[in-house]
């Protein structure tokens, strides 16, 4: 799943492939003995295990939407993260689309007029209730088309015993940055900064940093600008600020995976890195105290974080319009909502539910991810091209901060890619 949730928010390695599958993949339409109508929902596994696997909570949406409508059944397949992108790309190949897909990615369906719009299927109310900047990020030529399922943003984490035995405070620059690292460094600290460039999740990584240095991948009109003069700048202060003063650990970071730096985080070998509320979990129940501070940036505190989520979509193939409307509109309940993102770690998609997350006392935690979330840049997912200018940046970013490397020719070449990317759409 290129650009699945699972690697974006977990980080985690395959632990088991499809789980519970309550119905076969070829499947659909009519069904005499339970209902008139019979959708197909295929959505991607976040659980780590049987335990976990969202198989339950799917099926559990499945059972009460069935009992509020008697003329529809919901046949449930979830398949694991790496693979659901891929197996709905060949059910839709083949004719045979899933009525419902919850996966990473809908822009080629919606350009290839494959899936219905959200005015086509929701009632208004849902479609008022998306956060804002996840709706947009869901439109192609202002209709929206993905609905935005899921949602996580990012906070620099330190270790805060670490920065206590080195006499540090929370970072608020980059310069910040390169001194509590020295810091770190002379104290032992395997990883004073953790930048994990590695090809699982370089993209997210990168967007991070640009947009500490008041750039990112597009411009103001949503053209790609990955080659700016800011981007630039940014990729020159990490080559020689951090990467070529050593302090970004025993692995370089074009090699370095996130799920290794997260990893190397909860054992206590890191200081600082970019993290989410996963991690944040994992880390603290290794004991691991944990500061978290909005991403530095050049000047000061960046105004606005990364933000990443995966995608509901309706396809049209099977002509179940109406029925597709009933069932997200039931599936985008507070409830709902609410149930997945507190099984997961995850941040809820709509403003009621943002709002009873906010206000409730056990996710304190996560109150710091949800006020950056409505300031938050995406990736650009509207963009069909963005997937080949996402395998670009995982496969050369690292090489832009080597010692010796020019981030300008790096950047050019990702920026090249994506041009020819997007005129081939």
């Amino acid at each position: 799943m290129g650009e699945a949730v699972q690697r974006r928010f977990l980080g985690l390695t395959a632990v088991v492939a499809a789980l519970g599958m309550t119905a076969t993949l070829s499947g659909c339409g009519g069904d005499a003995a339970s209902g008139d109508v019979t959708l197909r929902l295929v959505a991607a596994d976040y659980g780590t295990g049987p335990e976990n696997s969202s198989e339950k909570y799917w099926s559990g949406v499945a059972t009460g939407f069935e009992k509020e409508h008697p003329g529809i059944k919901v046949d449930v397949t979830v398949l694991h993260w790496k693979d659901v992108d891929r197996e709905v790309a060949e059910m839709v190949e083949a004719g045979n689309a899933p009525d419902i897909a919850q996966i990473g990615a809908y822009a080629d369906y919606a350009k290839a007029g494959k899936l219905y719009a959200a005015d086509e299927t929701l009632a208004i109310r849902t479609t008022a209730n998306f956060l804002p900047r996840l709706s947009d990020a869901g439109k192609i030529d202002g209709t929206l088309y993905g609905l935005p399922f899921v949602a996580s943003t990012r906070l620099l984490f330190y270790n805060q015993k670490l920065f206590d035995r080195a006499g540090l405070n929370a970072p608020k620059t980059w310069d910040d940055i390169q001194s509590d690292a020295t810091a770190l460094k002379a104290k032992g600290v395997d990883y004073p900064f953790a930048l994990p460039l590695g090809q699982e999740e370089a993209q997210a990584e990168t967007l991070m940093w640009l947009l500490s240095g008041g750039g990112g991948y597009t411009d103001d009109v949503g053209a790609y600008d990955i080659d700016s003069a800011q981007n630039i700048a940014t990729f020159r202060w990490l080559r020689d600020n951090l990467v070529g003063k050593g302090l970004t650990g025993p692995v370089e970071p074009g090699k370095l995976d996130r799920a290794k730096a997260f990893e190397a985080f909860a054992d206590g070998k890191v200081g600082m890195l970019n993290g989410h509320p996963t991690l944040m979990d994992e880390a603290e129940a290794k004991g691991i105290e944990v500061g978290m501070v909005p991403l530095p940036g050049s000047e000061g505190p960046t105004k606005g974080s990364m933000g990443v989520a995966d995608w509901m979509m309706g396809f049209k193939e099977n002509g179940h319009r109406k029925e597709i409307g009933a069932f997200l509109d039931y599936a985008y309940s507070d409830e709902n909502v609410l149930e997945f993102a507190e099984e997961y770690d995850l941040l809820p998609v709509t403003g009621s539910a943002s709002a009873a997350m906010e206000t409730d006392k056990k996710h304190k935690k996560l109150r710091p991810f949800l006020a950056a979330l409505p300031n938050s840049t995406l990736t650009p997912y509207g963009k069909t091209s963005w997937a080949a200018a996402s395998e670009s940046i995982k496969k050369k970013i690292g090489d832009a901060v080597a010692p010796g490397s020019n981030p300008e020719t790096v950047l050019g070449e990702i920026a090249t890619e994506a041009a020819q990317a997007e005129a081939a759409e």
